[in-house]
């Protein structure tokens, strides 16, 4: 040690207390199955340097924490099962976040963004007394990042001097990490905070493809007209396998319920083929999928800003473009 700090004055640096870095991951799923957006987030955490720790927080999810194991990078899962954390409500998840950065004292709590962490997140930020960083799509280094602004007409290189980063990261903006690893596996315990309860929830049930993790997307706007004409989407897509959403113009006129929303307000998507059909372009729609790989258009208006960033564009009426499709892809 003392050879080290006759080290440190000679190079005219006093600061020996810096820590090495640590990353806290938050694991996205279900109680039975991980979400392809915790490997975004490993990747992302991976920028950062230093060691990886996987928090998987749910009640019966052995699964979960055995598919977690095996990402590349993640040097350990931290398994947190209970009832209580079953739903993964806010309360109980940051009182156990908040347990396990005390435990371990990371430099970096990070997770993808979804509807529970952009919950979570904020709390954890303001009980540790930091600043959050959302929606991180470049990591330049271990207190340098990127994220949009601007519904994403703008990037804002942003520097944080916290001695903790807590941050969410867009999962389309970091390739997925490998299923190669064997980390090791940790119990810890988790008492109940016992602040909220939760009573029942309403999901719609779908053979389609999730739209945060579809390939291929078939997206409808106000062009539709009617929640009926959807019914010709859906037909579409299904001979495709793809996911189907909408644009806000869309669900706010009631076609479509809001989990199908895609936008700044919505979902953020990045699949390799996204068909806008009677959509637009307008700045709130392109913030939640201008990184699509390949982008198809279809609107009878030619100047409609949706053609500004497709690479595929037909200016013709959808109502006898997309039933034309439908039987070409039939044949």
């Amino acid at each position: 040690m003392q050879g080290l700090v006759r080290a440190v004055r000679r190079f005219g640096c006093t600061n020996i207390q810096r820590r090495f870095a640590s990353t806290l991951v938050i694991a996205e799923h279900n109680n039975s199955a991980l979400n392809a957006i915790t490997r975004s987030a490993v990747t992302a955490a991976s920028k950062l340097g230093g060691d990886i720790d996987l928090l998987v927080a749910g009640n019966n999810c052995d699964k979960v924490v055995e598919e977690a194991a095996k990402i590349s990078g993640v040097k350990r899962v931290l398994k947190a099962s209970a009832p209580h954390l079953e739903r993964r409500l806010a309360e109980e998840l940051e009182a156990l976040i908040l347990q396990t950065h005390n435990a371990n004292k990371y430099t970096h709590i990070l997770a993808a963004s979804s509807a529970c962490t952009k919950s979570v997140l904020p709390r954890v930020a303001a009980k540790l007394d930091v600043n959050q960083i959302s929606e991180v799509i470049a990591i330049e280094s271990e207190d340098t990042f990127v994220r949009p602004i601007y519904a994403g007409n703008a990037l804002a290189t942003v520097q944080s001097s916290d001695t903790v980063k807590v941050m969410t990261t867009r999962a389309t903006s970091f390739d997925k990490a490998e299923m190669s690893g064997s980390a090791s596996i940790e119990e810890i315990s988790s008492a109940a905070v016992g602040l909220t309860e939760w009573k029942s929830e309403e999901l719609s049930k779908s053979d389609r493809p999730e739209l945060t993790a579809a390939n291929v997307i078939v997206a409808g706007g106000r062009g539709l007209k009617s929640s009926e004409n959807f019914q010709m989407l859906y037909k579409f897509a299904d001979k495709m396998g793809a996911a189907v959403g909408a644009s806000r113009a869309a669900v706010d006129a009631g076609y479509m319920p809001n989990d199908a929303q895609i936008g700044q307000t919505g979902k953020v998507v990045a699949p390799d083929l996204y068909f806008a059909i009677g959509i637009s372009g307008a700045i709130q729609h392109l913030a939640g999928m201008k990184d699509s790989k390949t982008i198809v258009a279809i609107n009878k208006d030619p100047d409609a800003p949706i053609f500004q960033v497709s690479d595929v564009g037909l200016v013709d009426d959808l109502f006898n473009v997309v039933p034309t499709m439908t039987e070409e892809i039939k044949k």
